[in-house]
């Protein structure tokens, strides 16, 4: 252990000597926390946030934002989707003071892009077959971003990066009736 660590040691100090020379800032990534009232962590999702219900976002709780942060961007997806991950919501500008987004709600100033149906705002769980996992993940950035309501989940990414203060995740799971 003692070997390894001297031999990170070098590593380490030129990683900090490039970011230093670079004027570039390392970061300590913060963990935000994101729970629902509806479901728990790892628990399933209701049907009535899915295709087999209402469609209806659920009422997310937010806490631990840096207090830095100037907005947060939020992300559903779910990884085990047949063709690949499949996007089901995509939001940013959502203000960094939000602790609740509401039921079938949004912050005035929040923006939605496309999912994966290529509708703008939030399409529910609705796998094929099986049980699926879906991830709420949410993300503090130091800036206010600047895109338009065909922003999908790649172009939110790229736009993120480099400006991101901390993140937080909660898993679901549905299965069709």
């Amino acid at each position: 252990m003692k070997r390894l660590t001297m031999a990170l040691l070098p590593a380490v100090f030129w990683v900090l000597l490039y970011a230093a020379a670079e004027g570039k800032e390392i970061r300590r990534m913060e963990t935000l926390t994101i729970t629902s009232p509806g479901f728990s962590q790892g628990g399933a999702i209701p049907a009535r946030h899915t295709c087999d219900g209402n469609d209806t976002s659920p009422s997310l709780i937010i806490a631990k934002v840096p207090s830095t942060a100037q907005s947060l961007a939020l992300i559903m997806d779910d990884p085990d989707a047949p063709m690949g991950d499949w996007v089901h919501w995509v939001v940013w500008n959502i203000p960094p003071r939000t602790w609740e987004i509401p039921e079938n709600s949004l912050p005035p100033q929040a923006v939605q892009g496309k999912n994966d149906w290529h509708r703008t705002g939030y399409g529910g769980p609705c796998p094929p077959s099986g049980t699926h996992r879906y991830f709420f993940r949410v993300y503090a950035l130091d800036i206010t971003l600047h895109l338009g309501n065909s922003t999908t989940k790649g172009d939110l990414e790229r736009a993120m990066q480099g400006h991101i203060l901390g993140k937080g995740e909660l898993m679901g799971t549905y299965k069709r009736r």
